[in-house]
């Protein structure tokens, strides 16, 4: 019987709501008309191939093998552009709902993603691993702190790790059960006061992000953000739902073979890209009052590396997505304090240099969800 249990509540996606969240309750007050997401792209995108600075002449003697042609570029104005696999984010930034932060980074100045990772999610100057999560240290001044947030994947990121309740959804890898089953399997939990009302979480929260339509396919299938965001703007858009959700991307570690127009860093583009549009999308009315963050560790190398890629670097690219009511402060502009690609402006001697530190959009971010400004 102890096993039936188990394998059942991880079949419907509850394991993570027992074992991590007790409490979850997804009839929870939203934390205002507000929704907040945060985007975590793991691995160290490379800014200067997201939004290449195709106006900065040192560029293509850096790194001409992983450059897009001109033509190819989506302009976002005289000196920057989009990759051609963001052309979403391209009509966001047309209708004013997307700011674009260059050579932005957090205050961490070397080149261990864990540690870098770290920073980023506690919002410190420096890694400290028994420290909260900013996100969820701002979750606990919100008016409902109680469950105000959610991670929506397979893991329960460091940013909302913390004293404060949150919740937590990931996408269901086994085989449907049948309805029949699911009947009797309620008849047999509802006098158990533990696992009865887990149960009936888990299936609602799939019923909220519509999991029997996601679970099909391979474990890849699974974990694909645009999934993951289609997931989080189904919970997000539920009157009653969560104001803040928190996603995450992997692959963004282009040590080798890294691409231009195609190749591995166009497909994890084109992916975020797809994904965002989705979450844009599925928020509906919604969108009006969101606003969404898109960070990463730290950037890549100015030069290319001598395996087609790039390496661990320092300053990189930050997008800030919001609807008219998003707290964007200049939606369709590029912020950026350019430092230049000049080999005396460089980090270190070869990494984009920062001029602007990420904390200053998590702040805006919190000002945002308790004051509805960035």
């Amino acid at each position: 019987m102890h096993t039936n249990r188990r394998h059942f509540l991880q079949g419907v996606g509850a394991s993570l709501l027992v074992s991590v969240l007790p409490g979850l309750s997804l009839a929870a007050s939203a934390v205002s008309n507000r929704r907040f997401v945060l985007v975590i792209l793991r691995g160290a995108m490379d800014g200067l191939a997201a939004v290449p600075p195709y106006g900065d002449r040192e560029l293509p003697t850096l790194r001409k093998p992983l450059l897009v042609p001109d033509e190819n570029l989506l302009k976002l104005d005289s000196f920057f552009a989009l990759h051609p696999a963001l052309p979403q984010l391209h009509q966001c930034f047309q209708r004013k709902e997307l700011e674009v932060f260059h050579a932005i980074a957090t205050p961490y100045r070397e080149r261990s993603h864990f540690d870098a990772q770290n920073v980023l999610e506690t919002g410190l100057d420096h890694p400290d691993p028994g420290a909260e999560g900013w996100l969820n240290r701002c979750a606990g001044k919100l008016p409902d702190a109680a469950h105000a947030a959610m991670a929506i994947g397979q893991s329960m990121p460091k940013v909302l790790q913390g004293s404060n309740s949150v919740g937590s959804w990931t996408p269901d890898a086994l085989p449907e059960l049948e309805d029949s089953t699911l009947q009797r399997l309620r008849r047999l939990y509802a006098e158990d006061a533990f696992l009865g009302s887990r149960l009936e979480q888990g299936l609602q929260a799939q019923a909220i992000a519509g999991d029997k339509d996601m679970s099909a396919g391979s474990g890849r299938r699974n974990n694909n953000f645009v999934v993951l965001a289609q997931a989080a703007a189904r919970f997000l858009a539920q009157d009653n739902g969560p104001g803040i959700a928190v996603l995450e991307a992997s692959g963004w570690d282009t040590h080798a073979n890294q691409g231009a127009t195609q190749g591995q860093l166009a497909q994890r583009l084109a992916e975020l890209d797809n994904g965002l549009a989705e979450l844009r999308s599925g928020l509906g009315a919604w969108w009006g009052t969101t606003q969404v963050l898109v960070v990463t560790e730290f950037g890549r190398t100015v030069a290319m590396n001598g395996t087609n890629g790039t390496d661990h670097g320092t300053a990189s690219v930050a997008f800030r997505l919001g609807g008219s009511k998003g707290g964007l402060q200049q939606g369709g502009s590029v912020i950026a304090k350019w430092p230049g690609l000049l080999s005396s402006n460089l980090q270190d001697g070869r990494d984009l240099r920062p001029t602007r530190d990420l904390r200053e959009l998590f702040a805006g971010a919190e000002n945002f969800l308790l004051k509805g400004g960035a």
